[in-house]
């Protein structure tokens, strides 16, 4: 037994003396490893069937599929007279077309012949009943007959035959079924009875290469790549290597459709990175790699701080972050991270701090386009129902072929800031498809596309920890403005720490986040007036696009907005500017809208008055 073929095919040898059918589902269209005479080759799964077959003295292996019909594999010949002759076939053209009732009685002659060993696969079998569970009388009689053969078929040798060369050979002595391989996209696709109730059906699974089985893959292509025969034995060894990690989760056609996109792209052994990339996620331009990153990353502080403001630590997280990943060292330290996310970070703090700010302002730093920024409003997605909605409904659910909101959205922008907002209120199912994107930096949806995350910064935002829950469910408030910084950050990341350990008994979720939480500090006094004014600013600039006025205020004007606007700081920002909206923009937008505004150039706000709660503004046009 050859240790070195795929483990499929090995427990079909081991089986092949007791079991008489076969359902083989899973990876079933990839690219398989097997030791040929030439050595080592990546062939399909027909290829590396009869392979493994013929070795157990195999002469005949009909493929049967709902298109085609019947054919024999390989085509020649002498197979074709073979099976002709064997099974009353008519194969002069290459393939019969056959009906099901004529399939079930080919399925009997196979099982019972004793002139030669031969199998009998039935290709896109998935294909073969609109719905297993709710049979046609044909279809129902079809699989009933399979379930039947399946119990009452009998190991077999068979007697000295001529081979496919004409020529009489000595058959191996040892009793074999003479089996019938279903090929399944999912074990489902057949009748479930077919294979529970049978003892003599073995189903089969079709897994993902590991990752030694890349790497041997890997060795082989490399020949294939530029620059392969001048580089050094380190280059070739940190090609593969680099080949096996970025692979991860990929079958071995993946590998050698990325080596000819690699030829097509003239991308040189170097460059496997980009090339995976490039297969990865259908751009070979990468942002991260551009030279001005650096320099814009560098010279960053005083660009963020003009948007998010009073937040220092959080600007020095957010930053180490992003230098991380224009350094690709993102999961460095695991063995095989190259597919995870470049950046993770969880933002938690008061509402109305900067979070969602931030996290737009890291959009437009590194991509240099707000319009690159994804968010997704997690309240939204309460209910476990609405997963589909956001990662794709399970194939054969309604909707399973539209793809999910957050799939379909990566794939259209793999290069993206990715904002979850509010991930607490996510229905915890929800939250365990986050392990699969922060492990492995990838998602399948309902259609079994995949979208990569790998070029991806995700962002989650948390209002956790600002208030909790008592000992008899009441809400009480956990940290408070005036409470210094380290007594925030303690007590946010204590009560984060505490809600997904205890509360959804998922700590793996955070182990996966690990220390990327960014705790927000409340606004001070001194940042609010910074927000007040650069939000008077942003009116002003309206003013001037709208209505080419410029904007001015009186002394006592602005000091009465910013005790009104100030007053409350425990909505932060956003507090400030509903504060403004209401006391200055409104009464504002009332009294320019009686006036004419024509040939007027500036504005004046002299005056801010209250009357029965109704504010109102005196103004002096020139």
């Amino acid at each position: 037994m050859n240790t070195s073929l795929p483990r499929w095919l090995l427990d079909l040898e081991r089986l092949l003396p007791i079991r008489s059918q076969f359902v083989v589902a899973g990876n079933i269209r990839d690219s398989f490893l097997v030791p040929l005479a030439s050595g080592p080759t990546l062939v399909p799964l027909l290829r590396a069937l009869w392979e493994q077959l013929q070795r157990q003295d195999f002469r005949c292996l009909l493929v049967y599929d709902p298109s085609d019909g019947v054919r024999v594999y390989p085509d020649d010949a002498a197979r074709r007279e073979l099976a002709e002759r064997l099974f009353d076939l008519k194969l002069a053209s290459g393939s019969q077309i056959i009906s099901l009732e004529s399939l079930s009685k080919l399925m009997q002659a196979v099982s019972s012949t004793r002139e030669a060993r031969c199998a009998l696969v039935v290709d896109f079998a998935s294909r073969l009943a609109r719905q297993p569970d709710h049979l046609s009388e044909g279809e129902q009689r079809f699989f009933v007959a399979a379930e039947k053969l399946s119990l009452t078929a009998a190991p077999i040798v068979p007697r000295p035959a001529e081979d496919a060369a004409g020529s009489t050979t000595a058959s191996h002595g040892k009793p074999l079924f003479n089996p019938v391989l279903w090929l399944l996209n999912r074990p489902q696709d057949l009748p479930s009875w077919l294979t529970l109730d049978s003892e003599r059906v073995a189903s089969l699974t079709v897994g993902r290469p590991d990752y030694e089985t890349r790497q041997a893959a890997a060795r082989q292509l490399a020949p294939l790549f530029a620059g392969y025969a001048e580089a050094s034995e380190a280059a070739r060894a940190q090609f593969i290597k680099s080949f096996a990690n970025g692979t991860e989760g990929m079958g071995l056609s993946a590998l050698a459709d990325i080596t000819e996109l690699a030829n097509h792209q003239q991308l040189g052994l170097a460059a496997i990175d980009d090339a995976v990339r490039c297969y990865k996620v259908g751009a070979l331009d990468n942002p991260w790699r551009k030279d001005y990153l650096r320099q814009r990353i560098r010279d960053a502080g005083s660009f963020i701080e003009q948007r998010v403001k009073g937040q220092p630590q959080a600007v020095v997280k957010a930053l180490d972050i992003l230098k991380r990943s224009v350094m690709n060292l993102t999961g460095a330290q695991a063995r095989s991270g190259g597919s995870r996310p470049r950046g993770v970070l969880f933002f938690a703090g008061p509402t109305g701090v900067g979070k969602t700010e931030l996290a737009k302002t890291l959009t437009e730093l590194v991509f240099g386009d707000e319009r690159a920024y994804i968010r997704f409003d997690m309240s939204e997605f309460a209910e476990e129902h609405t997963g589909a909605r956001l990662l794709g409904a399970p194939p054969g659910y309604i909707g399973f072929d539209a793809g999910g909101e957050l799939t379909n959205a990566v794939r259209e922008k793999p290069f993206s800031v990715v904002l979850f907002d509010e991930i607490e209120k996510a229905h915890p199912r929800i939250l365990d498809k986050f392990l699969q994107i922060l492990e492995d930096g990838r998602l399948t949806d309902g259609r079994g596309d995949t979208a990569w995350f790998s070029e991806t910064i995700l962002i989650f935002t948390s209002n956790l920890g600002i208030y909790v829950e008592d000992e008899h469910g009441r809400r009480q408030q956990n940290v408070r403005p005036d409470d210094p910084y380290a007594v925030v950050e303690e007590r946010v990341r204590g009560a984060i720490g505490d809600y997904f350990k205890y509360r959804l008994a998922r700590p793996e979720i955070l182990n996966r986040i690990g220390d990327n939480i960014v705790v927000f500090d409340f606004i001070s006094a001194e940042v609010g007036k910074l927000i007040l004014a650069g939000m008077l600013n942003n009116v002003a600039r309206r003013l001037q696009e709208e209505f080419k006025l410029q904007l001015a205020l009186a002394q006592p004007v602005q000091a009465a907005l910013v005790q009104r606007c100030l007053a409350d700081l425990g909505n932060g920002g956003r507090g400030i500017g509903n504060r403004l909206e209401a006391d200055f923009i409104n009464p504002l937008s009332r009294a320019l809208f009686l006036e004419d505004l024509n040939g007027r150039q500036r504005v004046t706000v002299t005056a801010l008055n209250e009357t029965d709660k109704v504010v109102t503004l005196e103004l002096a046009l020139s």
